[in-house]
């Protein structure tokens, strides 16, 4: 008898894999063709023939949160208990969203002439609305615009589930980082960050970020307002049309000894330096590199060491980048060229060689 086809919910199921239009470029993913698995006279029981229709049904059962369902294997001529069990395995350990949702999964099974009916017993370890959550992309380079929406939210968690991933959690750490340091109007505190990926290897997976703050959110919140309306304040007389980014320049360089306070051993962000008692190093750079960017004054932070210690400063790249500015050195409106600074006793990694 012709069976219905499973319905439009297990569809979205097993294209989570699949596609948006966020590539940055084209790419071709091939993968074996699964059957889909059907609904029987009970809608909540699924009926299977094939391995492959009973791996998706035990995965369509996970991914509506199910904690226990039934699955009919019809004319099915494979081996029933081993082939129950491997695809509970499966589903739990080698499929990104089992491996992320579910905590185990059991099965049992009885026999009514040549049907078989599997109850699966699935227990989680993420809620309904932590899989629901979960935000689709198809590469490794789309996770960055994911994780920059996070961060200027200050949101605790982001997961991910990623069509074609080729990083590592080392490499997810230094998005968020990259992340954070290209938008400094919300660069209030780097957070710590937790990267888990599920399962442990494979192109498809779930990319779990946990991000931790140094301060709450709604304190952040208020503190990024108060950084805008100073930066509002202060730039506002250099934004008239008739002024140029080289005069712009000209006058931010006017107003920074006033504007910003130098700390050694203080802050590491804008507000330290525009609002607070003082700011390091990364503090000021990250200053420097807002108000550049509300002037539309071309500027880059740069992050490496003087003295063997860490450091920050900006890179003008107006002017092709050969110039440098380290407010935590002059804020009068000195720039130095690589040469200067590697003289000085700065490292970085793009710099060039003497």
């Amino acid at each position: 008898m012709k069976r219905a086809i499973l319905s439009l919910a297990l569809c979205g199921v097993l294209l989570l894999s699949g596609c948006s239009s966020l590539l940055d470029r084209p790419y071709v993913m091939v993968e074996p063709h699964r059957e889909q698995p059907v609904v029987a006279g009970d809608s909540s029981t699924l009926q299977v023939s094939t391995y492959s229709e009973l791996v998706n049904g035990v995965l369509f059962l996970v991914s509506q949160g199910t904690e226990e369902g039934t699955i009919q294997l019809i004319d099915y001529t494979g081996e029933v208990e081993e082939d129950l069990n491997r695809a509970c395995v499966e589903v739990a350990k080698d499929d990104p969203l089992g491996a992320y949702a579910v905590d185990f999964i059991k099965n049992s099974y009885t026999r009514v002439l040549t049907t078989y009916e599997a109850v699966i017993s699935i227990t989680y370890r993420r809620t309904k609305e932590q899989v629901q959550s979960l935000v689709n992309v198809t590469s490794t380079s789309a996770i960055r615009k994911e994780v920059a929406e996070a961060l200027a939210g200050y949101q605790p968690e982001l997961v991910l589930r990623v069509g074609y991933f080729t990083g590592d959690e080392a490499s997810v750490a230094a998005l968020v980082r990259q992340a954070y340091y290209d938008a400094p109007a919300s660069a209030l505190g780097m957070p710590e960050c937790t990267v888990t990926l599920y399962p442990d290897s494979g192109t498809q997976r779930i990319v779990e970020i946990l991000l931790a703050y140094p301060e709450e959110p709604k304190v952040m919140e208020e503190k990024r307002a108060q950084l805008r309306a100073e930066t509002d304040v202060l730039l506002s007389p250099l934004l008239l049309p008739q002024y140029d980014s080289g005069e712009r320049l000209s006058m931010l360089f006017a107003l920074l000894p006033r504007a910003v306070r130098y700390a050694p051993g203080g802050g590491s962000t804008p507000w330290d330096a525009l609002l607070g008692e003082g700011a390091d190093s990364e503090g000021l750079a990250l200053a420097f590199q807002l108000l550049c960017q509300e002037l539309e004054v071309g500027s880059a932070l740069v992050e490496g060491t003087l003295d063997g210690e860490p450091h920050f400063w900006n890179q003008l790249t107006d002017d092709g980048g050969a110039h440098y500015v380290d407010l935590s050195r002059d804020k009068s409106g000195t720039t130095w060229s690589a040469q200067d600074l590697l003289a000085l006793g700065y490292l970085w990694e793009d710099a060039p060689e003497i």
